[in-house]
């Protein structure tokens, strides 16, 4: 028998909304299972996933000349306890995922970065909150964070996955 898809994912119904809660209470993290598959995912294909999907949300902001400070350095954005996470460069105007550590790290909870990218909350909420937290070149990493809370930008699904 199948139900209405509408029926279904109503997400402003109580029921959904307490089963979600439901779940995130006795349900384990999935962050182990994600970086056990990070460790094993090649960098060329993460590059293949990520790169054309940022430089597109932030194209006017590249084309603008937005991210030029930040020319050949790299910021890594991790998930607490090291992975999953990812290190993007800024290279000859294009953001880049690649391999290895980063001059800066952004490291929170899987939620934090949500709240982060959906831009739900303040940034700097999230970290005086210590949600997120910078390590290394710290002057590195409030300057990403400072860009990523001056420009206008949304990610979401029908962003990443446009041709």
């Amino acid at each position: 028998m199948a139900f209405p898809l509408a029926s279904i994912t109503s997400l402003n119904s109580p029921l959904v909304g307490q089963t979600l809660s439901v779940l995130r209470e006795y349900l384990p993290s999935p962050v182990p299972m994600l970086g056990a598959i990070d460790r094993r995912i090649p960098v060329p294909l993460k590059q293949l996933a990520a790169e054309a999907p940022l430089n597109r949300i932030f194209a006017q902001a590249i084309d603008d000349g937005e991210f030029d400070d930040f020319e050949g350095r790299r910021i890594r954005l991790e998930v607490n306890g090291g992975q999953p996470g990812i290190t993007i460069g800024f290279w000859a105007g294009r953001l880049r995922v690649i391999d290895g550590p980063g001059e800066a790290t952004i490291r929170g909870s899987l939620t934090a970065f949500r709240t982060l990218a959906e831009r739900r909350q303040d940034p700097d909420q999230l970290f005086f909150q210590r949600k997120l937290v910078i390590e290394g070149d710290t002057e590195l990493g409030l300057g990403v964070k400072n860009l990523l809370d001056s420009l206008e930008w949304c990610l979401s699904l029908r962003n990443l996955l446009r041709q």
